[in-house]
Protein backbone atom coordinates (compact mmCIF):
# COMPACT_ATOMS: atom_id res chain seq x y z
CA UNK A 1 0.00 0.00 0.00
CA UNK A 2 2.50 2.24 0.97
CA UNK A 3 4.52 1.29 -2.28
CA UNK A 4 1.24 2.25 -4.59
CA UNK A 5 1.00 5.89 -2.90
CA UNK A 6 4.50 6.37 -3.57
CA UNK A 7 3.79 6.41 -7.47
CA UNK A 8 0.59 8.08 -7.26
CA UNK A 9 2.71 10.83 -5.63
CA UNK A 10 5.20 11.44 -7.23
CA UNK A 11 3.20 10.85 -10.71
CA UNK A 12 1.41 13.84 -9.15
CA UNK A 13 4.58 15.50 -8.74
CA UNK A 14 5.32 15.38 -12.10
CA UNK A 15 2.13 16.60 -13.52
CA UNK A 16 2.55 19.57 -11.54
CA UNK A 17 6.38 20.39 -11.39
CA UNK A 18 7.95 19.22 -13.98
CA UNK A 19 5.49 18.98 -17.03
CA UNK A 20 3.94 21.07 -19.68
CA UNK A 21 3.00 19.50 -22.83
CA UNK A 22 5.51 20.85 -25.81
CA UNK A 23 2.67 21.60 -28.43
CA UNK A 24 0.34 23.85 -26.17
CA UNK A 25 -0.44 27.16 -27.45
CA UNK A 26 1.21 30.10 -26.19
CA UNK A 27 0.45 33.87 -26.91
CA UNK A 28 3.56 34.18 -28.70
CA UNK A 29 4.09 31.09 -30.76
CA UNK A 30 2.19 27.61 -31.27
CA UNK A 31 5.14 25.03 -31.60
CA UNK A 32 8.62 25.67 -28.85
CA UNK A 33 10.85 27.53 -31.49
CA UNK A 34 13.30 25.77 -33.31
CA UNK A 35 16.56 24.74 -30.81
CA UNK A 36 19.75 25.62 -31.04
CA UNK A 37 21.81 23.21 -29.11
CA UNK A 38 24.78 23.28 -27.30
CA UNK A 39 27.53 21.25 -28.37
CA UNK A 40 30.41 19.16 -26.26
CA UNK A 41 32.98 17.08 -27.21
CA UNK A 42 34.20 15.07 -24.51
CA UNK A 43 37.97 14.17 -24.24
CA UNK A 44 39.27 10.47 -23.27
CA UNK A 45 40.76 10.39 -19.79
CA UNK A 46 43.96 7.72 -19.48
CA UNK A 47 42.69 6.71 -16.24
CA UNK A 48 39.50 6.00 -14.20
CA UNK A 49 38.13 8.76 -11.98
CA UNK A 50 36.79 8.02 -8.72
CA UNK A 51 34.58 10.49 -7.96
CA UNK A 52 35.03 12.64 -4.87
CA UNK A 53 33.70 15.85 -5.55
CA UNK A 54 36.71 17.81 -5.81
CA UNK A 55 37.50 18.00 -9.80
CA UNK A 56 41.13 18.25 -8.69
CA UNK A 57 42.79 14.94 -11.20
CA UNK A 58 45.16 16.71 -14.08
CA UNK A 59 42.87 15.53 -17.00
CA UNK A 60 39.72 17.88 -15.47
CA UNK A 61 41.73 20.88 -15.61
CA UNK A 62 42.52 20.19 -19.08
CA UNK A 63 38.70 19.46 -19.98
CA UNK A 64 37.00 22.20 -21.50
CA UNK A 65 34.00 23.81 -19.15
CA UNK A 66 30.43 24.01 -20.82
CA UNK A 67 29.12 27.65 -21.54
CA UNK A 68 27.20 28.97 -18.13
CA UNK A 69 23.38 27.96 -17.70
CA UNK A 70 20.57 29.60 -18.91
CA UNK A 71 17.01 29.93 -18.09
CA UNK A 72 15.31 26.63 -19.12
CA UNK A 73 12.93 28.83 -21.27
CA UNK A 74 15.73 30.71 -23.06
CA UNK A 75 16.29 34.69 -23.59
CA UNK A 76 12.58 35.55 -22.90
CA UNK A 77 13.82 35.44 -19.18
CA UNK A 78 16.01 36.69 -17.13
CA UNK A 79 19.53 34.82 -16.38
CA UNK A 80 19.90 33.19 -13.48
CA UNK A 81 22.00 34.76 -10.56
CA UNK A 82 23.82 32.25 -9.90
CA UNK A 83 26.39 30.55 -12.21
CA UNK A 84 26.25 26.41 -13.22
CA UNK A 85 28.93 25.28 -15.69
CA UNK A 86 29.97 21.47 -16.52
CA UNK A 87 32.81 19.08 -18.04
CA UNK A 88 32.98 15.64 -18.92
CA UNK A 89 35.51 12.63 -20.05
CA UNK A 90 35.03 9.33 -21.23
CA UNK A 91 37.02 6.01 -21.07
CA UNK A 92 35.93 2.49 -22.26
CA UNK A 93 34.12 1.73 -19.37
CA UNK A 94 32.75 5.65 -17.71
CA UNK A 95 31.22 8.72 -18.40
CA UNK A 96 32.03 11.32 -16.37
CA UNK A 97 30.64 14.23 -15.71
CA UNK A 98 31.82 17.51 -13.23
CA UNK A 99 29.86 19.97 -12.17
CA UNK A 100 30.07 23.51 -10.43
CA UNK A 101 27.12 25.02 -9.06
CA UNK A 102 27.38 28.71 -7.41
CA UNK A 103 25.38 28.71 -4.17
CA UNK A 104 25.66 31.17 -1.26
CA UNK A 105 23.52 28.58 0.89
CA UNK A 106 24.11 24.96 0.13
CA UNK A 107 21.59 23.14 1.96
CA UNK A 108 19.40 19.50 1.15
CA UNK A 109 17.48 17.16 3.32
CA UNK A 110 16.19 13.80 0.84
CA UNK A 111 18.36 11.04 2.20
CA UNK A 112 16.48 7.99 0.38
CA UNK A 113 17.66 7.14 -2.98
CA UNK A 114 14.99 7.43 -5.40
CA UNK A 115 12.83 9.48 -3.63
CA UNK A 116 11.60 13.27 -5.68
CA UNK A 117 14.88 14.55 -5.24
CA UNK A 118 14.14 18.27 -7.26
CA UNK A 119 12.54 19.33 -3.98
CA UNK A 120 15.64 20.15 -3.14
CA UNK A 121 18.43 22.16 -5.51
CA UNK A 122 19.43 19.71 -7.56
CA UNK A 123 21.76 18.49 -10.64
CA UNK A 124 20.46 16.89 -13.12
CA UNK A 125 21.58 14.65 -16.59
CA UNK A 126 19.39 13.44 -18.88
CA UNK A 127 20.76 11.14 -21.70
CA UNK A 128 19.38 9.72 -25.58
CA UNK A 129 22.39 8.04 -26.53
CA UNK A 130 20.30 7.57 -30.09
CA UNK A 131 18.46 10.36 -30.34
CA UNK A 132 15.29 9.05 -31.02
CA UNK A 133 14.03 10.74 -27.63
CA UNK A 134 12.67 7.05 -26.43
CA UNK A 135 14.52 4.88 -23.64
CA UNK A 136 16.43 7.96 -22.17
CA UNK A 137 17.95 8.15 -18.86
CA UNK A 138 17.43 10.70 -16.01
CA UNK A 139 19.87 11.19 -12.92
CA UNK A 140 19.23 13.97 -10.63
CA UNK A 141 21.54 14.48 -7.47
CA UNK A 142 21.67 16.62 -4.39
CA UNK A 143 24.13 18.37 -1.80
CA UNK A 144 24.07 15.45 -0.11
CA UNK A 145 24.88 12.91 -2.69
CA UNK A 146 21.40 11.58 -3.21
CA UNK A 147 20.16 10.02 -5.96
CA UNK A 148 17.17 9.30 -8.14
CA UNK A 149 18.17 7.43 -11.45
CA UNK A 150 15.29 6.74 -13.42
CA UNK A 151 14.59 5.20 -17.37
CA UNK A 152 12.03 6.87 -19.35
CA UNK A 153 11.17 4.68 -22.31
CA UNK A 154 9.28 7.75 -24.02
CA UNK A 155 8.50 11.32 -22.64
CA UNK A 156 4.93 11.64 -20.68
CA UNK A 157 3.69 14.10 -23.07
CA UNK A 158 3.48 10.85 -25.14
CA UNK A 159 1.78 8.71 -22.47
CA UNK A 160 5.66 7.24 -20.61
CA UNK A 161 6.33 6.86 -17.29
CA UNK A 162 9.43 6.65 -15.34
CA UNK A 163 10.52 3.60 -14.57
CA UNK A 164 12.07 4.12 -11.22
CA UNK A 165 13.04 0.51 -10.40
CA UNK A 166 15.16 0.83 -12.74
CA UNK A 167 19.11 2.10 -11.24
CA UNK A 168 22.25 3.12 -12.72
CA UNK A 169 24.45 0.00 -11.47
CA UNK A 170 27.97 0.72 -10.93
CA UNK A 171 26.86 4.61 -10.42
CA UNK A 172 29.47 6.88 -8.84
CA UNK A 173 28.68 9.95 -6.32
CA UNK A 174 31.12 12.56 -5.11
CA UNK A 175 30.11 15.93 -3.69
CA UNK A 176 31.97 18.80 -2.37
CA UNK A 177 30.83 21.64 -0.52
CA UNK A 178 32.87 24.73 -0.90
CA UNK A 179 31.39 26.16 2.53
CA UNK A 180 29.09 24.14 5.01
CA UNK A 181 26.35 21.99 4.35
CA UNK A 182 22.92 23.00 5.98
CA UNK A 183 24.36 25.88 7.95
CA UNK A 184 22.52 28.98 7.53
CA UNK A 185 25.06 30.80 9.82
CA UNK A 186 27.60 31.42 7.03
CA UNK A 187 28.17 31.65 3.41
CA UNK A 188 28.96 29.63 1.06
CA UNK A 189 30.81 29.59 -2.28
CA UNK A 190 29.31 26.55 -3.92
CA UNK A 191 29.31 22.86 -4.38
CA UNK A 192 30.57 20.16 -6.50
CA UNK A 193 29.15 17.48 -8.16
CA UNK A 194 31.68 14.64 -9.38
CA UNK A 195 29.81 11.78 -11.33
CA UNK A 196 30.94 8.43 -13.03
CA UNK A 197 27.87 6.44 -14.96
CA UNK A 198 28.94 3.06 -16.20
CA UNK A 199 28.29 2.69 -19.86
CA UNK A 200 27.19 -0.94 -19.49
CA UNK A 201 24.01 0.35 -17.44
CA UNK A 202 22.56 1.86 -20.22
CA UNK A 203 21.97 -1.71 -22.60
CA UNK A 204 18.26 -0.61 -23.38
CA UNK A 205 19.54 1.57 -26.22
CA UNK A 206 22.27 -1.07 -27.76
CA UNK A 207 21.29 -2.44 -30.03
CA UNK A 208 25.38 -3.40 -31.42
CA UNK A 209 26.48 -4.12 -28.17
CA UNK A 210 29.18 -2.11 -28.34
CA UNK A 211 30.21 1.27 -26.54
CA UNK A 212 30.83 4.55 -27.51
CA UNK A 213 32.88 4.71 -30.66
CA UNK A 214 35.48 7.90 -31.46
CA UNK A 215 32.91 10.47 -33.22
CA UNK A 216 29.74 9.23 -31.89
CA UNK A 217 27.09 12.16 -30.53
CA UNK A 218 24.39 11.43 -28.19
CA UNK A 219 21.97 14.00 -27.09
CA UNK A 220 22.51 15.23 -23.96
CA UNK A 221 20.77 17.29 -21.26
CA UNK A 222 21.74 19.38 -17.88
CA UNK A 223 19.78 21.23 -15.20
CA UNK A 224 19.96 22.36 -12.18
CA UNK A 225 16.84 22.96 -9.93
CA UNK A 226 16.91 26.28 -7.28
CA UNK A 227 14.38 26.94 -4.78
CA UNK A 228 13.50 30.20 -3.12
CA UNK A 229 14.19 29.76 0.51
CA UNK A 230 14.55 31.97 3.70
CA UNK A 231 16.05 30.96 7.74
CA UNK A 232 13.13 30.11 9.78
CA UNK A 233 14.07 28.79 13.14
CA UNK A 234 17.51 27.56 12.12
CA UNK A 235 16.77 26.13 8.77
CA UNK A 236 16.07 26.71 5.40
CA UNK A 237 12.45 26.78 4.12
CA UNK A 238 10.96 27.32 0.81
CA UNK A 239 9.41 31.36 0.01
CA UNK A 240 5.55 31.17 -0.13
CA UNK A 241 3.63 32.37 -2.97
CA UNK A 242 1.42 34.88 -1.10
CA UNK A 243 -1.03 34.34 -3.69
CA UNK A 244 -1.30 30.27 -3.56
CA UNK A 245 0.05 29.63 -0.04
CA UNK A 246 2.41 27.33 -1.53
CA UNK A 247 6.24 27.37 -2.69
CA UNK A 248 6.99 29.82 -5.03
CA UNK A 249 7.95 27.42 -8.60
CA UNK A 250 11.35 26.27 -8.90
CA UNK A 251 13.89 27.95 -11.05
CA UNK A 252 15.25 25.59 -13.97
CA UNK A 253 18.25 26.54 -15.02
CA UNK A 254 19.98 24.58 -17.87
CA UNK A 255 22.81 24.14 -20.16
CA UNK A 256 20.88 23.92 -23.30
CA UNK A 257 17.50 25.89 -23.23
CA UNK A 258 14.31 24.00 -24.33
CA UNK A 259 11.95 26.36 -24.51
CA UNK A 260 9.66 25.49 -23.12
CA UNK A 261 9.16 24.69 -18.65
CA UNK A 262 9.68 21.08 -19.94
CA UNK A 263 12.83 19.32 -19.70
CA UNK A 264 11.26 15.91 -21.56
CA UNK A 265 11.75 17.49 -24.72
CA UNK A 266 14.87 15.52 -25.90
CA UNK A 267 14.76 17.00 -29.37
CA UNK A 268 15.96 19.80 -27.55
CA UNK A 269 18.82 18.92 -25.59
CA UNK A 270 22.76 19.54 -26.79
CA UNK A 271 24.97 17.29 -28.59
CA UNK A 272 27.47 15.18 -26.87
CA UNK A 273 30.50 14.24 -29.09
CA UNK A 274 33.01 11.45 -28.04
CA UNK A 275 36.44 12.27 -29.07
CA UNK A 276 39.21 9.89 -29.98
CA UNK A 277 41.62 12.27 -28.29
CA UNK A 278 43.76 12.68 -24.63
CA UNK A 279 42.35 15.70 -22.70
CA UNK A 280 45.14 18.14 -23.50
CA UNK A 281 46.52 16.23 -26.41
CA UNK A 282 44.65 18.22 -29.01
CA UNK A 283 41.27 19.37 -29.94
CA UNK A 284 38.66 18.31 -32.19
CA UNK A 285 35.68 19.71 -33.84
CA UNK A 286 32.07 19.18 -33.27
CA UNK A 287 30.25 18.05 -36.40
CA UNK A 288 26.92 19.65 -36.72
CA UNK A 289 24.18 17.15 -37.40
CA UNK A 290 23.52 16.77 -41.16
CA UNK A 291 19.72 15.91 -40.39
CA UNK A 292 19.01 18.13 -37.97
CA UNK A 293 16.68 20.33 -40.28
CA UNK A 294 15.23 16.98 -41.46
CA UNK A 295 14.28 16.16 -37.68
CA UNK A 296 13.09 19.54 -37.02
CA UNK A 297 10.79 19.60 -39.99
CA UNK A 298 9.37 16.18 -38.91
CA UNK A 299 8.82 17.45 -35.55
CA UNK A 300 6.73 20.19 -36.92
CA UNK A 301 4.32 17.90 -38.19
CA UNK A 302 4.59 16.05 -34.77
CA UNK A 303 3.18 19.21 -32.82
CA UNK A 304 0.54 19.82 -35.36
CA UNK A 305 -0.68 16.67 -35.12
CA UNK A 306 -0.75 16.29 -31.28
CA UNK A 307 -2.21 19.89 -31.62
CA UNK A 308 -4.66 18.65 -33.62
CA UNK A 309 -5.50 15.74 -31.84
CA UNK A 310 -6.24 17.17 -28.55
CA UNK A 311 -9.71 19.15 -30.72
CA UNK A 312 -10.25 16.36 -32.80
CA UNK A 313 -9.43 13.15 -31.32
CA UNK A 314 -8.26 12.33 -34.85
CA UNK A 315 -5.08 12.54 -36.50
CA UNK A 316 -4.56 14.22 -40.09
CA UNK A 317 -2.93 13.83 -43.12
CA UNK A 318 -3.87 17.47 -44.48
CA UNK A 319 -1.36 19.77 -43.64
CA UNK A 320 -4.04 22.64 -44.38
CA UNK A 321 -6.03 21.26 -41.90
CA UNK A 322 -2.87 21.19 -39.29
CA UNK A 323 -2.12 24.64 -39.97
CA UNK A 324 0.84 24.13 -41.30
CA UNK A 325 2.31 26.22 -44.54
CA UNK A 326 5.56 25.67 -46.05
CA UNK A 327 7.13 28.91 -44.15
CA UNK A 328 6.68 26.86 -41.19
CA UNK A 329 9.48 24.62 -42.06
CA UNK A 330 12.95 24.54 -42.37
CA UNK A 331 14.16 25.13 -46.38
CA UNK A 332 13.37 22.36 -48.09
CA UNK A 333 11.78 20.26 -46.71
CA UNK A 334 7.83 22.28 -46.70
CA UNK A 335 6.28 19.18 -48.48
CA UNK A 336 6.26 16.07 -45.84
CA UNK A 337 4.28 12.94 -46.69
CA UNK A 338 1.49 12.39 -44.03
CA UNK A 339 -0.27 9.44 -43.45
CA UNK A 340 -2.87 9.49 -40.63
CA UNK A 341 -5.54 7.11 -39.17
CA UNK A 342 -7.97 7.95 -36.44
CA UNK A 343 -5.23 6.95 -33.94
CA UNK A 344 -2.11 7.02 -34.87
CA UNK A 345 0.21 8.22 -38.18
CA UNK A 346 3.90 8.57 -39.31
CA UNK A 347 5.07 11.32 -41.20
CA UNK A 348 8.54 10.98 -43.85
CA UNK A 349 10.11 12.70 -46.55
CA UNK A 350 10.99 11.08 -50.07
CA UNK A 351 14.70 9.71 -50.39
CA UNK A 352 14.95 10.79 -47.03
CA UNK A 353 16.13 8.29 -43.85
CA UNK A 354 14.03 9.44 -41.27
CA UNK A 355 10.13 8.81 -40.29
CA UNK A 356 8.44 10.27 -37.36
CA UNK A 357 5.19 8.80 -35.55
CA UNK A 358 2.66 9.70 -33.41
CA UNK A 359 4.62 8.86 -29.98
CA UNK A 360 7.21 11.13 -31.77
CA UNK A 361 9.32 8.66 -31.81
CA UNK A 362 12.06 9.25 -34.80
CA UNK A 363 13.28 6.15 -36.79
CA UNK A 364 15.81 5.70 -39.37
CA UNK A 365 14.53 3.75 -42.37
CA UNK A 366 16.51 0.44 -43.58
CA UNK A 367 16.91 0.14 -46.89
Amino acid sequence: MRRLLFFIIMASFFISCKEQPAFVKSSEDRFPPKPDPESYVAYRTPAPIVPDGKLDEPVWEKAPWTNYFRDIEGSKKPEPWYKTRAKLLWDDNNLYIGAYLEEPHVWAKLRQRDTVIFYDNDFEVFIDPDGDTHAYYELEVNALGTAWDLLLLKPYRDGGSAVNGWDIAGLKVGIGVDGTLNNPKDEDKGWVVEIAIPFKSMKEWRTNGKWPNQGDQWRLGFSRVEWKTHVENGTYVKDINPATGRPFPEENWIWSPQGRINMHMPEMWAYLQFSGLEAGTGTEAFVPDSLFDLKWALRIVYYAEQEYYQKNKVYSSDLKELGLTATDFPEGYSAPVIQATRSAFECWYEGQPLRIYQDGLLVRDVK
